[in-house]
């Protein structure tokens, strides 16, 4: 004789029953205040850094099971700013960000590798100028109420067409962009 769901109750043990069973997921997280965005370059020799306000980040993290992790970072370029108004003009034109033509730039991993203790790697695919690369980012991860991923990348900005042109010169600018991140985070709702 065969077992048959045929009260609310019964469906309701096995639901919970199978949902036991399950193996946990990832955390969803999203972005909270206090987050930043920098990256920090040369130009003739002269170090200077900015920022990427606005940004906007979603994450699945899980450090018991990082394949099921995701990262997904939405920049909009529009408001780059490094404290410099001419600069952050030439960011914007058709050598550098072309924003007329590229609003943002979005940043995306599937999975993550650990590299020992709070640290972690993203193996993902940077989207700047229509251009897809593969980057990878680097962080710690603070759990807690407000779980913090800390994490470095170097961009090598000419893959990407970014101050291509009369702007290529690597002596000029380094062809390596260091960027750096501070995400603090609360759970996705």
């Amino acid at each position: 004789m065969s077992h048959k769901l045929t009260t609310p109750a019964a469906v309701a043990a096995t639901l919970v029953a199978l949902l036991a069973a399950a193996p946990a997921s990832a955390a969803d997280y999203v972005q909270d205040t206090g987050s930043t965005l920098v990256f920090a370059t040369k130009y003739d020799g002269e170090v200077f850094t900015g920022t990427f306000p606005g940004f906007s980040t979603k994450l699945s993290f899980d450090p018991a099971n990082l394949a099921s992790g995701k990262l997904d970072v939405t920049i909009p370029l529009a408001g780059a700013k490094t404290g410099n108004d001419d600069r952050d003009a030439t960011l914007r034109g058709s050598d550098f960000f072309n924003v007329a033509k590229f609003a943002q730039a979005r940043y995306r991993a599937t999975g993550f590798r650990s590299l020992g203790g709070d640290q972690y790697a993203a193996d993902g695919t940077l989207e700047l100028r229509g251009v897809s690369k593969p980057v990878t980012l680097t962080f710690t991860w603070t759990p807690g109420t407000a779980p913090v991923l800390a994490g470095k990348a170097t961009v090598k900005r000419l893959a990407f067409g970014v101050g291509g042109g009369d702007w290529s010169d690597t002596a000029t600018i380094p062809d390596e962009v260091a960027v750096s991140t501070k995400v603090v985070f609360k759970p996705a709702r």
